[in-house]
């Protein structure tokens, strides 16, 4: 990754790909888009050195959201697993994943959400851990609801899951959404339908998992992250504290 991967639009050779800083649909992007070109600084050797995530070792429940609390949490026990490559679909190894997300019932564990659906006491909705030699990362977690937003009238969010990937330094991040199969909540979403290219949304959707479902326990879904190239998995800019 360089710096150039987390401007919108890039690479040239993906149009289409990225979503823009202003969608008019996506009404809180007037307020954060950039009023200027941005400016691509070269990298220098204290951008890539430090600080450096993922040296802390991870413990065995961060990547299960199911077991970080006392209790077991409401709704649908879920699998989510998949691949990190680059563009020549080369695994990309001790890439730290971080995931947050709402609970069953639509809402997450943050100080500015507090539309009328409970919280549940055992899901915070944050995980994280890392790809293994093969690029390979998995998750167990909860299947996220739908929630209201304020973007257009009766504006709902679809199901998702958000995932941010770091690379080796503090300037190697990028951020993404992993949907669910069949929402019936896509055609009305505008962070959804920002990305100008359909095929590139559909990789934003995970596939069901049969083979990989556990009986009696938990289903599964794929989602597969590739860096650049063709068919490189749609990236969001970087935004602190939207939990949408």
């Amino acid at each position: 990754m360089n710096s150039k991967s987390l401007i919108p639009n890039y690479p040239p050779d993906a149009p289409g790909v990225q979503p823009p800083y202003f969608s008019l649909d996506y009404k809180s992007t007037a307020l954060r888009s950039p009023m200027l070109e941005p400016i691509d600084l070269p990298q220098r050797l204290t951008e890539v050195t430090n600080p450096v995530y993922g040296v802390r070792t991870i413990n065995s429940v961060e990547n299960d959201l199911t077991k970080q609390h006392e209790g077991e949490p409401q709704g649908q026990r879920i699998i989510v697993f998949g691949k990190v490559v680059d563009s020549n679909n080369q695994p990309i190894k001790n890439s730290l994943i971080e995931i947050w997300q709402a609970n069953a019932g639509g809402r997450y564990r943050h100080v500015i959400d507090n539309w009328d659906s409970p919280l549940d006491p055992n899901f915070s909705g944050v995980g994280r851990t890392t790809t293994n030699e093969n690029g390979e990362y998995e998750f167990i977690t909860v299947k996220p609801g739908a929630y209201p937003w304020r973007n257009h009238h009766n504006a709902w969010r679809p199901a998702h899951i958000h995932f941010s990937l770091f690379g080796r330094a503090f300037v190697q991040r990028l951020v993404t959404q992993m949907y669910f199969p069949e929402d019936p909540l896509f055609s009305q979403d505008p962070i959804f339908n920002a990305i100008p290219d359909p095929k590139a949304r559909e990789r934003l959707v995970s596939n069901f998992d049969l083979s990989r479902s556990v009986p009696n326990w938990a289903l599964a879904f794929n989602f597969d992250i590739v860096l650049r190239g063709a068919n490189q998995t749609p990236f969001e800019e970087e935004d602190d504290g939207d939990i949408a």
